[in-house]
C-alpha cells in the first residue's frame, strides 16, 4: 500500500446556511475539484438552539447525493416524495436527489440544546443525475 502525502491543509470557516443555521464548512466553497467527487462538508456542531433551530426550510437539490450522519440531538426530515422522519444520534441518512427532489431538514437539539452533525455532499457521475430520487 502506498501512502499518498498531504497536498494541503484546509481550514473550516464559518458559514450561515439555511435560515439562519450557524456551521462550519470544511469545503463546499471556491474550487472544489481537489475533493471531487465530493461537493461539500459541513459540521452543524451547535450548544446554542437559537444558532440552528430555524434549520433548512424546504429546498431543492438535484444531481447530488446528501450524506447525514448525526452525533448528538436529531434532526427532523421530510421530502417532496413523502419520505419523513427523524435522524437520531448515531442515525446516517443517505438520500439520492437524482433528477430533483425538495426536501427539509429541521435540526432538534438535546435536552442540554447540544446538537451535532455532518452532512457530506457526493456529485453524481453524469449518467445517474438523472436516476429517481430516494
Amino acid at each position: 500500500m502506498s501512502l499518498r502525502p498531504i497536498k494541503r491543509l484546509v481550514k473550516a470557516k464559518p458559514t450561515l446556511e439555511g435560515a439562519g443555521v450557524h456551521l462550519r464548512r470544511a469545503f463546499g466553497f471556491g474550487n472544489t475539484s481537489d475533493f471531487d467527487p465530493f461537493l461539500l462538508l459541513d459540521d452543524f456542531r451547535n450548544e446554542r438552539p437559537e444558532d440552528y433551530l430555524a434549520g433548512f426550510p424546504w429546498h431543492p437539490h438535484r444531481g447530488i447525493e446528501t450524506i447525514t450522519y448525526v452525533l448528538a440531538g436529531t434532526v427532523e426530515h421530510g421530502d417532496s416524495i413523502g419520505n419523513q422522519g427523524a435522524i437520531a444520534a448515531g442515525d446516517v441518512q443517505w438520500m439520492t436527489a437524482g433528477s430533483g427532489i425538495i426536501h427539509q431538514e429541521m435540526p432538534k437539539g438535546e435536552q442540554n440544546g447540544r446538537m451535532h452533525g455532518f452532512q457530506l455532499w457526493a456529485n453524481l457521475p453524469s449518467s445517474l443525475k438523472m436516476t429517481p430520487q430516494r
